[in-house]
């Protein structure tokens, strides 16, 4: 919109680069052209503002299929006016001289024009199409049998409209119809999904089997083992205790001999000994044999003295004295050899 200011009862209209401004006055053309500067009377100005820039228009809109299943339809529309006085002479662009406002609504009759005439294209094309097919392949037709309509028609030609592109963005059914349509496509994805799962339950399965396995052969392989040992330690006893025994009867051989040896040894010496006290105890009866009865009642009395305890003091009576003196003072008769008299022995 152009930018109008007042003063002293003239107006200043100043436009932009994208606009294409028209000023009558008095019926007659004065200026035309874009991004014009000017002054101007508003009671006797008659202006016209056309754009000329790139304009987009969306638009929606719904059809049906041949199967009879209505879809919606959304696409955009790219258009500019190429010949601003073709576009004035048949829309009213008119501005009002003290505001710069379209007293009319242009854009609007362009967008209607542009819609219908999209919205007739596509009909044609939907209602010879399947659901199936339009949901498919719909897109690239209708976009083309759209771009093809507004090519040619006369009517935009005539008003200095041009197009530039068309797009359809979507086409898409009922919200019932479109659940029903994913329908299988959900169903053959879950059964992918539920064969995944029984072949990654299939594979743990196989797996533990496997771990199964190697731990049985474990257990197996673990259990001979513990057979070979308990084998090898009974031998290994076995072959202990044998050595055990040859060993205590090595020793007990040993020992024996040794006792055998020991005991012929005693007897040896107990041999020897006894024939040494036999020699001694000859000699001791030889040397009594030989000497008097006096000698031998003076040794018996020596011994007998020095095995009998000690005595302190000792009481002699009359009688014993005289007759020990008595026996005293007795000669002896015969020789050292012989027997003393009255047949006592020494």
């Amino acid at each position: 919109m152009a930018d109008i200011t007042r003063r002293f009862g003239w107006r200043h209209l100043r436009s932009a680069h994208t606009a294409h401004i028209r000023h009558h006055k008095r019926g007659r053309l004065v200026h035309d052209g874009r991004g014009l500067s000017f002054w101007y009377r508003s009671l006797s100005a008659a202006l016209s503002e056309v754009p000329v820039d790139d304009r987009e228009l969306a638009m929606a809109f719904h059809a049906r299929t041949s199967d009879f299943q209505d879809v919606a339809v959304q696409a955009t529309v790219t258009y500019r006016i190429s010949d601003p006085a073709e576009a004035a002479d048949r829309l009213d662009f008119s501005v009002d001289p003290d505001t710069g406002s379209w007293r009319g609504a242009p854009l609007e009759q362009i967008a209607t024009l542009l819609t219908e005439t999209a919205q007739q294209h596509t009909l044609d094309v939907l209602a010879r199409t399947p659901l199936a097919v339009a949901l498919v392949d719909g897109v690239a037709s209708v976009r083309g049998s759209v771009a093809a309509g507004l090519a040619a028609e006369p009517r935009l030609a005539a008003t200095g409209i041009d197009v530039v592109t068309v797009r359809v963005v979507a086409i898409r059914p009922e919200a019932e119809v479109e659940r029903a349509l994913r329908t299988p496509a959900r169903e053959q994805i879950q059964q992918e999904a539920d064969r995944a799962t029984y072949e990654r339950r299939a594979v743990a399965v196989e797996r533990e089997r496997a771990i199964a396995e190697n731990e049985l052969a474990s257990q197996i392989e673990l259990a001979r083992r513990e057979e070979q040992l308990i084998d090898q330690r009974g031998t290994n006893a076995r072959r202990e205790a044998e050595e055990k025994a040859a060993a205590d009867g090595i020793r007990t051989e040993t020992e024996a001999a040794r006792k055998v040896r020991l005991a012929r040894a005693d007897a040896e010496a107990a041999r020897e000994t006894g024939a040494a006290r036999a020699e001694v105890q000859a000699a001791w009866l030889r040397v009594h044999d030989e000497v008097g009865p006096g000698t031998l009642h003076a040794l018996a009395a020596t011994r007998l003295a020095e095995n009998l305890p000690r005595i302190e003091s000792i009481t002699l009576s009359p009688d014993v004295l005289t007759g020990l003196l008595t026996r005293i003072g007795r000669p002896e008769g015969g020789t050292r050899t012989g027997r003393p008299e009255g047949g006592a022995g020494a």
